[in-house]
């Protein structure tokens, strides 16, 4: 009996849409990662891409429990001496909503190349349009 193998030529890219408004943060990005990865799909392979796009509309609106906005810290280190940052959730939040998305489903992907190649697939909106209806997105499955 021979091992099945995804070949690149039947691999199948949807396009999906959710929207993060009142959606608890670590329960959006944990549906997110496993859709981008591709483990709803029964030809799942651990080392490939076979993961789909999805679209995160109103990040803006995202779901914080307890006291994150003002407790959780987000650093940045440029290298150099001094070079560390500090920010706030709410400090993010304001300036950049969608990257507080992007981090928490950033963190649970793969931290190598894999990884990188699949956060190329999220797109992030801080309000409820988007410019891909091009690529006529559905709704996203509930896992």
């Amino acid at each position: 009996m021979k091992t099945h193998t995804v070949k690149a030529a039947d691999i199948e890219e949807r396009w999906y849409v959710i929207d993060a408004a009142d959606k608890p943060l670590g329960r959006l990005a944990s549906d997110i990662a496993c859709v981008l990865r591709g483990k709803h799909h029964p030809e799942y392979s651990p080392h490939l891409s076979l993961g789909d796009h999805v679209i995160v509309v109103n990040a803006e609106k995202i779901y914080l429990s307890g006291k994150k906005r003002e407790k959780k810290k987000y650093y940045t280190y440029s290298g150099y001496q001094s070079g560390l940052r500090v920010r706030t959730m709410d400090e993010i939040l304001e300036k950049h909503p969608t990257r507080v998305v992007r981090f928490a489903v950033r963190g649970m992907l793969p931290h190598n190349k894999l990884g990188r190649r699949l956060l190329k697939k999220l797109k992030v909106y801080a309000g409820a349009d988007h410019p891909h209806s091009a690529q006529k997105p559905a709704d996203m499955p509930r896992l």
